[in-house]
């Protein structure tokens, strides 16, 4: 990546959303009354204990609609961007299992510029049709984060290729924060201005990249990933008060099992920017994916259901909707964060027992 990497700071995220905005697509935000009226609903614990119930209003940013159906296109684009020519001409490489692999694939046929990526040999089948599609050189490897690393090394010392990671660079972060300052804009054309943003947590280039750009904005972000075999290490990590390193878990929400990256934690573990982040199960996982495809009819992935999960389900994250309602006059605007729909109706299926 480049030697000369953007300062991690709500001003880079700004430029980074300059240097993209006319190769990236504006998504969209809608709003669902049926979604925010679940959202306002107390829960059953919450109608025993009498707490009052908060006016919730949802907004969801659709990064499914964006290029190769993630928000990941955002920062390989800028990451690209930021590379001259000399510093491309061996190409590049990364290893991913799919968003990223396929976002960096794209972005560097855009610049006409050979892409090695290196997938775990369990990818799903469409993401890397859809990697190798965009005209990638894909390489297979292990599963694990070792297994993928070595092979990765092997590609470099074969090509000379540059290595653009997922998410651990500060091009990477500012780029996916772009999402943001659109998601911020749209809102306000919507006439709500955003009190709060729930975004995914894997490894952390994402919710890094929107916290810096809502930064002393008004809007107060949270983190949300699944909390199954452990995949809510940055939960753990901030409760422990030191990133986690390492991840194994199965959970459905396969684009948040990675653990947080060193550049992101120093922004996710920083309270002025990330107040807290909050897990969910994969059943609730799979019931807030069910809402999304029924009442909202968009095709979403697992993964981008988690911050829609915590705003219904977790009970310590609806405390504290209740308790900043309650300052702000028993109303909140709630943004959502869909990272992206790459997702096959037989996953789907399999997903809900075919059903």
């Amino acid at each position: 990546m480049s030697s000369n990497p953007v300062p991690i700071a709500r001003e880079s995220v700004l430029k980074a959303y300059e240097l993209i905005k006319d190769r990236v697509h504006r998504t969209p935000v809608i709003t669902s009354t049926s979604l925010s009226t679940i959202a306002s609903t107390p829960t059953e614990a919450e109608q025993q204990n009498a707490d009052p119930a908060p006016q919730i209003n949802l907004l969801f940013k659709c990064e499914n609609f964006q290029k190769i159906g993630a928000f990941k296109y955002r920062g390989a684009t800028h990451a690209l961007s930021r590379l001259s020519d000399e510093e491309l001409k061996n190409g590049v490489c990364t290893h991913s299992s799919g968003n990223h692999a396929q976002a960096l694939a794209l972005a560097a046929r855009e610049r006409n510029v050979k892409a090695y990526i290196v997938m775990p040999d369990i990818s799903a089948p469409n993401k890397i049709a859809g990697t190798q599609g965009y005209g990638a050189e894909v390489v297979f490897s292990g599963s694990t984060a070792p297994e993928r690393e070595k092979v990765l090394k092997e590609v470099q010392a074969r090509t000379g290729a540059l290595f653009v990671p997922p998410y651990d660079h500060p091009d990477i972060m500012c780029g996916q924060g772009t999402l943001a300052v659109e998601f911020l804009e749209q809102a306000e054309e919507l006439g709500k201005k955003l009190d709060i943003l729930v975004a995914p947590c894997g490894g952390g280039g994402m919710l890094s990249g929107v916290a810096l750009a809502c930064h002393t904005t008004g809007t107060t972000v949270f983190g949300a990933e699944p909390s199954e075999g452990g995949a809510d290490d940055a939960s753990r990590g901030l409760k422990q008060g030191s990133r986690i390193e390492i991840v194994k878990s199965l959970t459905i929400a396969d684009g948040l099992r990675t653990p947080v990256g060193v550049k992101p934690w120093s922004v996710i573990s920083n309270k002025e920017y990330v107040e807290n982040v909050f897990s969910v199960t994969d059943e609730e996982v799979k019931k807030a994916l069910q809402l999304a495809v029924e009442r909202l009819k968009v095709l979403v992935e697992p993964s981008s259901v988690v911050p829609l999960a915590t705003v219904l389900y977790n009970e310590e994250f609806r405390h504290v909707l209740r308790r900043k309602a309650e300052e702000k006059g028993g109303s909140l605007n709630v943004g959502v964060v869909f990272s992206g729909g790459n997702v096959t109706l037989a996953r789907l299926a399999e997903l809900f027992g075919g059903k």
